[in-house]
């Protein structure tokens, strides 16, 4: 197998329906000569995994400085007769002339002066259906379509000239995309929580600034409630660890050297699937930033927790507000944030919502 960093996503499946020559089966081994046998390729947290006939047989290790959504290519070699091959996560769009609820899903016009939150979104070129599953469901909440919030996606550039082709028609489609000047990449996420901040102070000026994941839903009305009894400056409020440290196995996606960070322990930091800040703070990012001064780190919600230790050692007061309901590893009843959601997971969160207005999961 050859991976060429040519298409992003963050989960990738390719199954294939492969034969080759004469019989003979090991009990053990999966393949028997001459037998058909089905085997899909998926990309897990520490490298990809290959199932034969519905059983795991095996896992990989990423190699080093491997992004695996940037995965565009996989190459069967061997003495295999391939008969077929799905791959899914492959770039996608609709005919947005066809597009039904079209207008019900553009982003709304903005006329506040000021915004009661921004949620920047981080997403990928070809996450096309997920965007498509929050335009359709938490993006439909009436603070949003009013214009007190508004929401929009943060993607990067793509190597595939029509991926980019496609964001371009989808931005011009639904209006709440902003692209960034650079290849999607993991080490250069902690410049879309720069651009957030920019976005949220100087081009739609908001009082609170989110951060989330495009495979997350968010109950915009519940944290709208929870934050009238937050305190308006100096806030973090999600899914906070005040007690971490950095992981220095060089074979983990989260390898910090010493170099990076020589300390033993992280300031608190709030998870990354979802986490809110104070326009205060977003203005001393983005003026450190601009100053040149601001130090970056490849994780980005743990960097947000180093800009906010910043802003504290500069004479400011910090409220650190940990809230478990913001749910960084799934979902659970009474949830203000459900992370690894899948595009028909959000959507079935929003209409359990709508009909028995309960926070419940969906399996």
């Amino acid at each position: 197998m050859e991976d060429n960093a040519n298409l992003s996503h963050s989960k990738r499946e390719i199954s294939t329906n492969v034969s080759g020559g004469s019989a003979h089966a090991s009990e053990n081994f999966p393949f028997a000569e001459g037998s058909l046998f089905t085997a899909t390729i998926w990309p897990g947290l520490e490298g990809f995994h290959l199932t034969v006939n519905g059983r795991q047989e095996a896992s990989l290790p990423y190699r080093e400085n491997l992004e695996p959504w940037s995965v565009g290519e996989v190459r069967i070699g061997g003495n295999l007769n391939l008969l077929s091959a799905i791959a899914k996560g492959l770039p996608v769009s609709e005919d947005h002339d066809l597009v039904v609820d079209l207008d019900r899903l553009k982003a709304p016009v903005v006329s506040r002066k000021r915004l009661l939150m921004l949620i920047g979104v981080f997403s990928t070129g070809n996450n096309f259906e997920r965007r498509m599953a929050l335009r359709r469901s938490w993006m439909q909440y009436e603070s949003v379509r009013s214009g007190d919030v508004a929401v929009r996606f943060f993607i990067g550039l793509h190597k595939n000239k029509q991926v980019n082709l496609e964001l371009w028609k989808e931005a011009q489609a639904y209006g709440d995309i902003q692209f960034m000047p650079f290849v999607d990449y993991y080490s250069l996420i902690s410049y879309k929580t720069v651009a957030i901040c920019i976005m949220g102070t100087k081009v739609l000026p908001a009082k609170y600034i989110m951060k989330t994941d495009d495979d997350a839903f968010v109950r915009i009305d519940e944290m709208i409630l929870s934050l009238k009894q937050k305190p308006s400056n100096g806030l973090l409020y999600g899914l906070i660890s005040f007690e971490s440290s950095p992981d220095r196995d060089k074979n983990s996606k989260w390898y910090i050297s010493n170099e990076e960070w020589s300390k033993d322990k992280y300031p608190p930091w709030a998870h990354g699937p979802g986490y809110i800040i104070s326009r205060d703070i977003a203005k001393f990012i983005v003026k450190g930033h601009q100053e040149g001064d601001l130090q970056l780190f490849k994780l980005e919600d743990v960097a947000m927790g180093i800009w906010i230790e910043h802003f504290k050692s500069s004479g400011q007061e910090v409220h650190y507000i940990n809230d478990e309901r913001f749910y960084n590893a799934g979902c659970e009843p009474q949830y203000i944030l459900a992370h690894y959601q899948g595009p028909r997971k959000v959507l079935c969160l929003w209409e359990t919502l709508q009909k028995q207005h309960k926070p419940n999961c969906c399996e």
